[in-house]
């Protein structure tokens, strides 16, 4: 008959040694995460797939080298030059030509990519960087998305971001991918809770594009009014780092050229300076009234018009305030500006929360609804990207 008589115990000191064992729970997290946003990212994958396919023939029909317009064409080139050479030490006189006015993490990425794999041909690297921070957007647009409103609605948000008009810039050695994968997860951290993962995302974010400010400025007015609340420390830390991005690129350039607004001057030698929407409505104005618009252009003009409704919509529906604040300020940047006009359905791209109201739409509606709606949206896209680069002869 078996002893019942409890084992013995062997003391800590003499037992024998056994290596350390790291902790599966985050792992594991991640990785069930992953599983579970699987169909959006694959989704995702699959429209920015069928925008190649189309692009690809297409350009090839033209004579045009799909390698250069991907990876080294408008801005792409100024971010391989900035990787390569570095930044400017004069303000200058050339108009469109300080390479000041285009933010850091983007091109330090592309040098890290080039010195790690040499042999890569010139712009890989940077549209590598672009792909992969596309499905980690495409992620962490779903996560916020599913939070919100269950899973169904996070796939179709997801989708809905990589079928927008110019969405095969998010599959270009631009920055708007890594910006958008940088707001998504620190919008995410926010809703969650985690205020340290939202500044520093924030922070990231801020190194990256200008419009960072917008991010920071909406996970710093979230945090503290969490403060009303309860006080905690972490709250307090992540609206304290949330704009440092941001402030640290501009006082670098102010440094640079010796003058405290030196980073708007370099603005101003870009025409970007905020006229409070003068400019925009002068622009639709022309376009619909004086002029006979270009595609490209009645495509921008629709994208901001159709974003300030879309904007009406999210606030009827009380999204969380820190959505809200990106998206309002990301609009008030974007059609406050004087700047050019052709590219701001691009600087539009990160307003992912824009299309919450379009995606609990068709999460509800009924499946061949849906993919008849998602299958249409994807072709258009497909069929503008084609147009953005092929047709339209400017920077997307």
């Amino acid at each position: 008959m078996p002893s019942t008589a409890a084992p013995s115990r062997v003391p800590a000191s003499r037992r024998p040694p056994t290596a350390a064992r790291p902790s599966p729970g985050l792992r594991h997290r991640a990785a069930r995460a992953l599983r579970h946003a699987s169909p959006a990212v694959l989704a995702y994958a699959a429209v920015r797939t069928l925008g190649l396919l189309v692009f690809v023939p297409w350009a090839h029909g033209e004579r045009r080298g799909v390698r250069h317009l991907l990876m080294a064409s408008w801005d792409c080139d100024w971010y391989l030059r900035i990787a390569q050479n570095g930044y400017a030490h004069e303000l200058g006189t050339r108009i469109d030509g300080n390479n000041l006015a285009f933010f850091p993490l983007y091109p330090l990425l592309i040098r890290a990519g080039d010195a790690l794999l040499p042999w890569l041909p010139r712009g890989a690297a940077g549209l590598s960087v672009s792909v992969a921070a596309s499905l980690l957007a495409a992620w962490g647009i779903f996560a916020v998305g599913d939070r919100l409103y269950g899973r169904r609605a996070g796939v179709v948000l997801a989708v809905l971001w990589g079928s927008l008009p110019v969405a095969l810039v998010q599959w270009m050695g631009y920055t708007e991918s890594l910006f958008t994968a940088l707001c998504a997860w620190s919008l995410y951290a926010v809703l969650s809770g985690r205020w340290l993962w939202a500044g520093s995302l924030a922070a990231l974010a801020g190194l990256t594009r200008p419009t960072g400010v917008a991010l920071a400025a909406a996970v710093s007015l979230t945090a503290l009014l969490s403060l009303r609340r309860s006080y905690a420390p972490r709250p307090l830390l992540g609206a304290l780092i949330a704009p440092l991005g941001w402030l640290a690129y501009v006082a670098w350039v102010g440094l640079r050229l010796g003058r405290w607004d030196g980073y708007f001057a370099v603005q101003k030698l870009w025409h970007n300076k905020w006229d409070g929407g003068v400019e925009t409505v002068r622009r639709m104005q022309a376009l619909f009234m004086t002029e006979r618009p270009a595609l490209f252009y009645a495509m921008v003009t629709a994208v901001l018009l159709g974003s300030v409704v879309l904007y009406v919509l999210s606030a009827i529906d009380r999204q969380p305030l820190p959505l809200l604040v990106f998206t309002g300020l990301l609009l008030l940047i974007v059609l406050g500006s004087s700047g050019v006009y052709f590219p701001r359905a691009r600087f539009l791209l990160p307003g992912f929360p824009l299309l919450l109201p379009l995606a609990v739409a068709l999460a509800r509606a009924r499946t061949p609804v849906l993919v008849t709606v998602l299958t249409a949206a994807a072709l258009g896209s497909a069929a503008f990207g084609g147009h953005m680069l092929l047709g339209w002869h400017g920077p997307p």
